[in-house]
């Protein structure tokens, strides 16, 4: 009976993506990301992308706590690249006590912006546009490095969220697993959603809804439900949510952040019944080899062949159970060559591996595009763990600093970025 509804949901989903953002109200049409018959398209060419995570982005265009030289030496960089697509994080949320949240925060308190945040996302959003580049902007976070689930929780009165490096992740998972459950943490996060998509850019005068630099508003990083009781409540805040970003902004593509069946407590039908929904107009999964024991840290290089083999097959799973939605890999990493960190180390598993998922790009017709985790640019890691003061790099302050990020000296890598980029603009 379940593989019946799910064919029925496909192929409501291939209907329903046969006419998706039909109804753009404003701006210059050819430039926004459309979905038709299970593509994306830019006016009438078809859209496949390599892109990358640059989740601090926004945070570099602050004019006071910012870098806005950098900013523009990472965008030019990653053009140079032939990359056009980048995924964003909007910004963190609540007041940094812990040394893996981001700093500075966006939201200080529900409702409560820094000023020169706000205005740095509305300067990347212009720089973005002046550069004809594509950006995913996540809204919310699962994890506790920018605030997210916890937060918000923290702010409805449901306590103190616990502190993963103090304590451990299953009671942090166990604290957020409350968040699809709570609605005053969801109205909360529902105020901030109208907060954001609604906005007026304060350097273009437009609003957001009008920009072609906005692929795609994302409701969450990794959002989980964390346990099976909050698994139906996960699935109906994710569509609420993506209705209610439509009823604000008819322009722009809508999609979840989801893992796939791994951020789904294992439940793939769970998965492709939240992205069946006609509100959200493309799925996700992110794979990470060395995070889910695919690849050993002594063995990356030999350990490859069973990360493409499993790589491919949970691709196949997730297109095999809903055919009519673009698939994108938004984000997947892949460590430095034996777990090191500083500039200039070697990186021949990754490279392998990165060459394994954008020939899946070109080749296969089952996934549209692919985010590799993450762009660390210029920046140079000081320690293995981030601390105040130092730069950002594509790993988050909870992550080994430099384990997972490509660096501009990093050649071998950008070499074939830069040659996938250009197969994949040649075909389009």
């Amino acid at each position: 009976m379940k593989k019946t509804i799910f064919a029925l949901l496909a192929i409501a989903a291939v209907m329903g993506c046969i006419s998706c953002n039909s109804s753009k109200t404003a701006g210059n049409q050819s430039e926004f990301v459309s979905v038709q018959n299970g593509e994306f398209h830019i006016g009438d060419s078809v859209y496949r992308f390599v892109g990358a995570n640059f989740w601090y982005a926004g945070i570099l265009g602050a004019e006071k706590q910012g870098d806005r030289k950098r900013l523009a030496e990472e965008l030019d960089s990653l053009q140079a690249l032939g990359i056009d697509n980048l995924r964003i994080l909007v910004g963190g949320d609540g007041d940094r006590r812990m040394a893996s949240h981001i700093e500075p925060t966006l939201q200080k308190k529900p409702g409560v912006y820094d000023q020169d945040l706000l205005e740095g996302l509305d300067y990347l959003i212009a720089e973005l546009e002046k550069r004809r580049m594509k950006a995913v902007l996540y809204l919310n976070n699962a994890w506790e490095w920018s605030g997210g689930y916890g937060t918000y929780l923290e702010w409805a009165g449901a306590g103190v969220a616990p502190v993963p490096s103090e304590t451990s992740y299953p009671e942090y998972m166990a604290f957020v697993s409350q968040f699809p459950r709570n609605e005053k943490a969801k109205a909360l996060f529902a105020d901030h959603v109208r907060a954001i998509v609604g906005r007026t850019n304060s350097v273009t005068g437009k609003p957001y809804s009008e920009s072609p630099a906005i692929m795609s508003w994302q409701i969450a990083n990794e959002p989980r439900a964390f346990s099976e009781e909050s698994k139906p409540y996960l699935a109906e805040w994710l569509k609420e949510t993506a209705a209610l970003i439509k009823s604000i902004d008819r322009n722009h593509l809508v999609s979840t952040g989801s893992e796939g069946k791994h951020g789904s407590e294992e439940d793939i039908e769970l998965w492709a019944d939240i992205h069946s929904d006609p509100n959200i107009d493309y799925a996700n999964i992110h794979i990470w080899p060395y995070n889910w024991s695919w690849v050993r840290p002594d063995s990356l290089e030999a350990d490859l062949e069973n990360a493409y083999r499993l790589t491919d097959e949970y691709l196949e799973e997730h297109y095999s159970i809903l055919p009519g939605k673009p698939i994108v890999l938004e984000e997947f990493g892949f460590p430095r060559d034996g777990m090191e960190i500083a500039i200039g180390t070697p990186t021949r598993a990754r490279d392998a591996y990165y060459r394994h998922i954008f020939e899946l790009i070109e080749k296969s017709g089952k996934l549209k595009g692919a985010n590799f985790w993450g762009w660390g640019g210029n920046a140079e890691p000081r320690h293995r763990t981030w601390q105040p003061g130092d730069p950002y790099t594509g790993d988050p302050a909870q992550e080994d600093q430099g384990l997972n990020s490509v660096f501009s000296t990093d050649s071998t890598t950008k070499a074939i970025i830069r040659a996938s980029t250009a197969r994949i603009k040649a075909k389009r």
